[in-house]
């Protein structure tokens, strides 16, 4: 891969003299969705998909980007002299664009220009943090290239702010964090509300770790996901009226059931179940993996996507294809959506011997019942960023 970014990138720059080669791995939560912003735990890893980048300096102030997955788009450029702002018309270049005026906003300013090629084999629209991906690696291709003192951490946060600021998407630091935190073969156990995390032995032992794109766009994806916040929270508004609490994730399933008659919506109760009850699988689900019980991990998963299906409303006809198929094929020991839902993808746990035939099996249903096919990635846990 890195000989022929390297050629790629010679072909669009003229040559590859001082070019270094970047990779930062994309993300998927296992399990603990729609729970970040309601103060409870996510339970994700990285995988070996993800974003490359090819960079070097230049002698001026210039900034050229370049991304072999948009070719037709060509090279864009601006200029650091003149200040870094978001444009439109630079579509996907506005994330790396972000990141370096986000290192600027910290007194990180870059001395000089580059020249970035980026690509990327994360599927289009999946769910699986590219735009996190992108900024993550970003942040290490700055503080490598410029020698900025910033840790991982801190990259996470300067990609979130970005994204927040720069580019106007209203998303918390789990992605950003899970990509720069990232470990080889370990998932990422972490506290939304704090960021306290600690690292849990992934052991796939027979079993594949296979994601399913709908190939579906997301249109309603951004629209219900603040609609879905705006329900949470109009249900914390109401719980405060009888119990002292923050956020959702604070609350047990048995605290939940004493209290939520306290919600006047009957459509925000469906919203706040699924967030405590999301919260109590994560942990449950941990507890299973750290006792090498994939079987019960993967019962934790399937109901994961019902609650995510019947009481939050953010699966829809695609994503449940996929799910209801896989839970109908041999050799699966549990499948739901991941990311924000409308679309997306699916990830499934299914034992190595029946793989092919699960991709087969699903793929067909999937083609019956949509109309379209659907994309497979057999994925392996990755680790963080690193310079190849």
């Amino acid at each position: 891969m890195k000989e022929r970014l390297l050629r790629e990138f010679a072909e669009r720059f003229g040559n590859a003299e001082g070019a270094q080669v970047y990779f930062a791995p994309g993300k998927v939560n296992l399990i603990g969705e729609h729970i970040d912003y309601n103060g409870g735990h996510v339970f994700s890893c990285t995988l070996d998909i993800g974003t490359y980048a090819v960079v070097r300096k230049r002698q001026d102030q210039r900034l050229f980007f370049y991304s072999m997955n948009y070719p037709d788009v060509g090279i864009i450029n601006c200029s650091l002299a003149n200040g870094l702002e978001n444009d439109e018309e630079d579509g996907w270049a506005n994330y790396p664009k972000g990141v370096i005026w986000a290192f600027g906003k910290r007194g990180m300013q870059p001395d000089c220009g580059l020249d970035m090629m980026v690509y990327g084999n994360i599927p289009s629209e999946s769910g699986l943090s590219s735009s996190a991906s992108l900024e993550v690696l970003t942040g290490w291709v700055l503080r490598d290239i410029f020698d900025f003192e910033v840790s991982d951490q801190d990259i996470a946060w300067i990609g979130q702010y970005s994204e927040n600021e720069f580019n106007g998407v209203n998303g918390s630091i789990m992605d950003q964090f899970a990509i720069a935190m990232g470990r080889e073969n370990h998932a990422i156990y972490l506290n939304a509300e704090d960021l306290s995390h600690r690292y849990i032995p992934i052991h796939l032992d027979g079993v594949q770790l296979v994601i399913a794109c709908t190939n579906k766009e997301r249109g309603l994806a951004d629209s219900k996901y603040n609609l879905r916040r705006m329900e949470c929270e109009r249900a914390v508004a109401n719980l405060q009226k009888a119990v002292a609490i923050e956020k959702l994730g604070e609350l047990s399933q048995n605290d939940f059931e004493a209290c939520q008659s306290a919600i006047e919506d009957p459509v925000c109760i469906r919203r706040a179940r699924h967030a405590v009850t999301e919260n109590e699988r994560t942990i449950q689900a941990v507890e299973a993996l750290e006792s090498n019980d994939l079987d019960t991990f993967g019962q934790l998963m399937n109901d994961s996507h019902r609650s995510l299906r019947d009481d939050y409303e953010v699966t829809g006809d695609e994503l449940d294809a996929l799910v209801e198929a896989a839970w109908e094929t041999e050799g699966v020991l549990g499948s739901r959506m991941t990311g924000a839902g409308f679309g997306g993808c699916t990830i499934s746990l299914v034992r190595t011997d029946d793989v092919d035939n699960f991709i087969k099996k699903v793929g067909r249903s999937y083609r019956q019942q949509i109309g379209y096919p659907a994309d497979f990635y057999i994925c392996k846990i990755g680790g963080g960023p690193v310079k190849l």
